[in-house]
């Protein structure tokens, strides 16, 4: 629930990005920067300073609440998984449990939004859930625990799962099963149900859907296939549409007429997780095609816009180095070497500088998007055709500790 506000990185680039972190202050203790077999991930090291607390919590601290979300929390598991962290992955997880599901996982899926109240107190902001946390919560889990032999995890992510199947999914007339955004608020009288595309990465379905075979989940992919076709008559999608049911057996996608067409800070993770699917699903094809409009877009301008108006393709303002981050995979994955590099190149140089910036945290979106969009740019993992991940440093692991 986010409110609004590839080729490999060359040599030279990478050597100065390691010296500025190795002048930066000592990393916190919060991820631990992986094991001594794992390639160095300097970028991982920087989010451990700026980001994660001694306890686990992972910080915004350029809003007024100084928030943490189950977004943060999921995305910085996931990101210590590929940086081979588990120390770090377990206290990101334990704070989790703890101050978002109420200490219990198996009775509550966790709350999406925790930060200072109005009194001062710190606690629980807003108890609803979020639907794209609770799948990476459940995926970095099941991936983590096969990888570091964590049945406790493994065990969390199957509790997590049967919680998600129960109160996050809906079986919509003449769709089937799709995910909310939430366990509430979203659907909506009058048939009106709100969706979130960015919520569905294809990779992720196809990993709980071999963790839960009778669930919900190669019907969900499908669906969210049928949705991004259907919502982007001019190449790009909006941060939410809905689904209006016409009858108890028929229902088609439209506008979400409370969120309307604006495709923008949400919209920006749907043409990454479509860029770093596993071009042997069947389904990674067709959602390119859908999403043919960021190319001409970004060419034009040499850089993404910042805002879109999905139903007529008008484009606003210039996007921060965030999305140029996620938008290296896109490129990529449609055959668009040039732009691919162009936007690495952008990300990288604005990167470089809102590190360098004193006194101050750099922007938590854009470090996230660079994570997942330049770390894949830098082949530090991969997603298989079953979702799974492929990780570049069980490469160089030794078996005992990779497994």
């Amino acid at each position: 629930m986010r409110s609004s506000p590839a080729a490999a990185r060359p040599r030279s680039r990478l050597a100065a990005t390691a010296l500025l972190f190795a002048l930066a202050a000592p990393m916190a203790a919060g991820a631990d920067g992986g094991t001594a077999c794992a390639p160095a991930w300097p970028l991982w090291q920087a989010f451990g300073t700026h980001f994660i607390q001694p306890d686990g919590r992972v910080l915004d601290a350029s809003t007024a609440r100084r928030h943490s979300s189950s977004e943060g929390q999921s995305y910085g598991m996931f990101f210590a998984l590929v940086a081979n962290d588990p120390a770090a992955f377990d206290r990101m997880w334990r704070w989790a449990v703890d101050n978002l599901a109420g200490g219990d996982i198996g009775s509550r899926l966790p709350a999406w939004y925790w930060g200072r109240r109005d009194d001062g107190t710190w606690g629980v902001l807003d108890d609803n859930s979020a639907s794209d946390a609770d799948l990476w919560f459940a995926y970095a889990l099941l991936e983590a625990g096969e990888r570091w032999r964590r049945d406790d995890y493994l065990r969390d992510a199957g509790a997590l799962l049967a919680r998600i199947e129960a109160e996050e999914t809906a079986d919509l007339p003449g769709l089937g099963p799709m995910l909310l955004p939430g366990r509430r608020s979203f659907a909506r009288p009058d048939s009106l149900w709100q969706l979130n595309p960015s919520y569905l990465p294809l990779p992720l379905l196809r990993r709980l859907a071999l963790a839960s075979p009778s669930g919900p989940w190669p019907r969900i992919a499908d669906n969210s296939a049928a949705m991004l076709a259907a919502v982007s008559p001019k190449g790009y999608v909006a941060d939410w549409v809905a689904y209006r049911g016409a009858s108890p057996s028929s229902g088609l996608f439209v506008v979400d007429p409370i969120k309307g067409d604006l495709g923008s800070y949400d919209a920006i993770r749907t043409y990454l997780w479509a860029g770093m699917a596993h071009d042997g699903d069947p389904l990674a094809g067709p959602m390119l095609q859908a999403l043919p409009g960021m190319g001409a877009a970004t060419a034009s301008t040499g850089a993404p816009p910042e805002r879109v108006r999905a139903t007529t393709g008008k484009t606003e303002n210039t996007g921060p180095f965030g999305f140029s981050s996620a938008l290296v995979p896109y490129f990529t994955a449609r055959k668009q070497p040039w732009l691919a590099d162009m936007q690495r190149r952008r990300a990288q140089a604005m990167l470089d500088e809102s590190l360098r910036a004193p006194g101050r945290q750099p922007p938590y979106y854009d470090i996230v998007l660079s994570l997942f969009g330049l770390g894949w740019a830098e082949e530090r993992y991969r997603f298989l055709s079953t979702g799974q991940v492929q990780l570049s440093w069980e490469k160089t692991c030794p078996p005992s500790t990779a497994r």
